[in-house]
């Protein structure tokens, strides 16, 4: 185990977050690196640092990790570059040299045997600081696409672990020699659901049995888009298939209020959810399909779990980037996209072939497991602690 045996701790200082897209898969990592040295006798003290008051901090508290702020700048992107230079964005920078001066002091102070970080915004300071500091850095992008902050790093970064093999063409020259394909880290919890578990938790006695589950999720709050489609379509949908729906809290009323219109027989084949938490793990296991948006997080729970899907990317994403990740699935035959302006008839004709066709639903099913990276966790502990050996 090299320098950290003797003294039998191993420190982790760990940068990333602003979303749960870039705030999760550290978490997951936290927790592998954990398990894989306490079996070796070995202490993991850990530091995140990050934006005071973000998620990154909320998720630190919660799970007593120590936490470190640093100030931070975020820069706000616009299709046309002049309008970059936005007042909010001046000011904004102008934060980034007193973040990395404050990176330093954390760097120095807490003294790491290696750093991840797993990008937005708020992972600039002190990616550059262990650069600047000569520690081992580790620079995590969970999309196809490398994100703003984890462009700013790479090239100070001992390893790079992307989670798409496409991802190592759009790498710089340079960098390349650096980088190992680990996929996105997926929660533990996420990969041993029971779909009768779903079953008992959630009251889904009235579901036809002899209909496939469709799993429809617009993210923790909802997507108005994708709520909209299916209330267009559901009807029609019903007599398909069963429906799990988490439509987000806020939307729940709206949504009850379609599904109070139809007749018994299908209104037992649906259930409207606003959240779903513990539970989800059960759900995914049930769903035969699942409907919904294309971020890094679900792409790799997708993936991991060999689920057949129909993804309707958020247009809006950062750089595209949930384009380019369901494009990914639907080249390899794991997914149908829906994109632009989607009317619901759009909806039923993707989602008609896997709901008819038990041999397309095994097929995309194949093919999103083949793609799915189930130990990305692991494959990313071993990157961290290789490049703390190479110190």
């Amino acid at each position: 185990m090299g320098v950290f045996v003797s003294a039998g701790e191993f420190r982790l200082l760990v940068t990333g977050g602003g979303t749960g897209g870039h705030t999760y898969p550290a978490l997951t990592t936290v927790r592998a690196l954990q398990a894989r040295l306490a079996a070796e006798g070995v202490v993991v003290r850990v530091l995140w640092a990050g934006a005071a008051g973000g998620l990154e901090e909320r998720v630190a508290q919660a799970e007593g990790i120590e936490f470190a702020p640093v100030a931070t700048g975020k820069i706000r992107r616009a299709s046309n570059p002049l309008a970059m230079l936005s007042a909010e964005n001046v000011r904004d920078m102008a934060r980034v040299p007193v973040g990395v001066a404050q990176a330093r002091g954390v760097v120095s102070g807490f003294r790491p045997d290696v750093v991840l970080s797993t990008g937005g915004y708020v992972a600039v300071p002190i990616g550059l600081a262990a650069a600047m500091s000569r520690r081992p850095l580790v620079v995590h992008e969970q999309t196809v696409r490398l994100g703003l902050a984890n462009r700013a790093l790479v090239r100070g970064a001992s390893r790079v672990a992307v989670s798409s093999p496409s991802t190592l063409d759009l790498l710089p020259e340079g960098v390349r020699e650096r980088a190992v394909v680990t996929g996105n880290p997926v929660r533990a919890e996420v990969l041993s659901g029971e779909a009768i578990k779903a079953v008992d938790a959630l009251g889904l006695d009235s579901f036809d049995p002899g209909l496939p589950v469709v799993y429809v999720t617009g993210g923790a709050q909802g997507a108005v888009q994708i709520n909209t489609l299916i209330a267009e379509s559901l009807p029609w949908l019903l007599g398909r298939a069963n429906v799990i729906h988490q439509c987000g809290p806020a939307r729940v009323e709206t949504v009850s209020e379609v599904a109070a219109r139809l007749s018994p027989e299908l209104a037992g084949r649906y259930r409207v959810l606003g959240f779903v938490g513990a539970e989800l793990p059960d759900v995914l296991a049930l769903a035969d399909v699942v409907v919904s948006r294309s971020g890094a997080g679900t792409i790799a729970e997708l993936t991991a779990l060999g689920k057949p899907s129909l993804l309707i990317p958020l247009a809006s994403s950062a750089g595209n980037e949930q384009a380019h990740n369901a494009h990914r699935l639907r080249d390899v035959g794991a997914a149908v996209v829906l994109e632009g302006d989607i009317a619901a008839a759009d909806l039923r004709a993707g989602i008609e072939p896997l709901l008819g066709d038990v041999g397309q639903r095994e097929r995309m099913a194949h093919a999103a497991r083949e793609h799915g990276r189930p130990d990305a966790a692991e494959r990313l502990v071993d990157v961290l602690l290789n490049a703390a050996r190479e110190r």
